[in-house]
């Protein structure tokens, strides 16, 4: 893939959209029917939210590094996460791990409110750039540990973590709404299995979705440590 000269901030790069067209076909083979989160992955150009170093790998399947050792999730995943976790207008989310920003600006077409926890600050001065480049404005950011989530914004209808972790971070649980549901993935710092989180009526469940799948550590207080 080639890219010629950037047309500029905002626009709907005509370089870009063939492959978009196909990434979007690759999705919907991968298991993704609904329309609504498939035309989500045409209406958020996904190279504007990465580096420029990058932008030729942008509308492959797959994740892409993004810098500070950190990397962008696979699309037809986050698409997946999509489906299971089905934010609408009224839910407010609680995303940790901004990384890119691409994935927040997916939640924040469909959701009321996005709260979006980044522990590196570069990479969340980046993601406001891009957002903001969109005209998306219903995403509030912060620099921090993730494992303890944003308590001042709590409670959350949807949580989604976009890192691996050891365990599920009792903050996490503790912020989130009734009803409500999480989507986090746990194992070792190599692979983890996706385990979905509901709270109804006071309980909560917990479900281990099948497949494995591998996400970056999720580092902070509840999550793994920095030495470890």
């Amino acid at each position: 893939m080639t890219v010629a000269a950037d047309p500029g901030p905002g626009s709907d790069d005509p370089r870009f959209v063939a492959y978009r067209r196909q990434l979007i076909e690759e999705i919907r083979e991968r298991g993704t029917e609904d329309l609504g989160v498939l035309e989500l992955f045409d209406r958020v150009p996904r190279h504007r939210f990465l580096p420029e170093g990058v932008w030729f790998r942008a509308y492959e399947d797959s994740p892409i590094p993004i810098g500070f050792g950190q990397t962008t999730s696979q699309p037809s995943l986050l698409a997946y996460f999509l489906m299971i976790l089905e934010p609408g207008p009224g839910d407010q989310v609680l995303e940790i791990g901004t990384g890119s920003g691409f994935f927040t600006a997916l939640l924040a077409k469909m959701a009321g409110r996005v709260y979006s926890v980044e522990r590196v600050r570069d990479l969340s001065n980046r993601a406001r750039q891009a957002l903001d480049s969109f005209g998306i404005r219903n995403v509030a950011l912060m620099v921090g540990d993730g494992t303890i989530g944003w308590r001042k914004y709590a409670p959350y209808q949807v949580i989604v973590v976009s890192a691996g972790s050891p365990s599920v971070p009792p903050a996490l649980v503790d912020q989130l709404a009734d009803p409500g549901r999480m989507l986090i993935p746990i194992g070792d710092r190599d692979e983890q299995e996706l385990v979905l989180i509901r709270r109804r009526g006071g309980e909560v469940h917990e479900e281990t979705l099948p497949d494995a799948c591998a996400f970056v550590p999720l580092l902070g207080r509840f999550g793994w440590s920095d030495d470890a």
